[in-house]
């Protein structure tokens, strides 16, 4: 099922990009999530939880990337041992570059998400206390649909920015498309010239899902 994830020793072009691809969509899936559970644990009535999806997003946020995945590798994985099941070198990259890209971008999910969910009417969620609902029955079968609607567009430049953020990836010897391109330059004198190339490889992957995903906001936005 999921043997499009199991190739990590392409050292072509495309094969870089490939991995770009794989990073970017593994790691928009989990962010996806965490960051819709954060976003949730950010409304929730229970301090506890307001308290942790605060201090997580505002602490995430303000840590550089680089730092996160260098973290997973010299600390989750050399210092804890934590190597996510892998035994391989580029098969545990590949994981904790996953893992820190997740943790990273969720912070950014998370409040462009809680913007959406701060479109949808009070009266609504009122409505749904009155008859009887919980919260997380009112989160997930009202508010949240409408709230995903409204903020297509705000999540399009996350999952963008995600795809620029997964060059990070290189510093911990993942070989997706910046890993290559120094690679390249360090062997080459055409430094412009691949530096172009790469340059318009990211262009081709992100300009088409801004195009796509801003049709999509426009399509599904709610008409207030």
């Amino acid at each position: 099922m999921f043997d499009f994830l199991s190739d990590y020793n392409d050292p072509s072009l495309l094969g870089a990009f490939w991995m770009t691809v794989k990073l970017t969509a593994v790691s928009g899936l989990g962010s996806l999530i965490w960051g819709t559970l954060l976003a949730a644990m950010r409304v929730s009535p229970v301090p506890l939880m307001r308290g942790f999806g605060t201090a997580y997003v505002n602490i995430v946020r303000n840590i550089p990337l680089t730092v996160i995945i260098i973290f997973t590798s010299l600390g989750l994985a050399d210092v804890f041992g934590v190597t996510l099941g892998a035994s391989d070198f580029k098969v545990q990259g590949f994981r904790l570059a996953i893992l820190g890209l997740v943790g990273y971008t969720a912070a950014f999910v998370c409040e462009a998400i809680r913007s959406g969910i701060n479109t949808v009417p009070m009266g609504q969620a009122e409505a749904a206390r009155a008859i009887g609902l919980t919260f997380s029955q009112t989160l997930r079968l009202i508010i949240l649909p409408q709230a995903f609607r409204s903020v297509i567009g705000p999540l399009a430049n996350v999952l963008i920015a995600l795809t620029k953020n997964t060059t990070v990836a290189a510093a911990i010897g993942v070989a997706e498309a910046a890993y290559l391109m120094k690679a390249m330059i360090e062997n080459e004198a055409q430094t412009l010239l691949i530096g172009a190339i790469f340059a318009f490889g990211f262009v081709v992957l992100t300009l088409p899902t801004g195009l796509f995903l801003g049709w999509l906001s426009k399509r599904l936005a709610v008409k207030r």
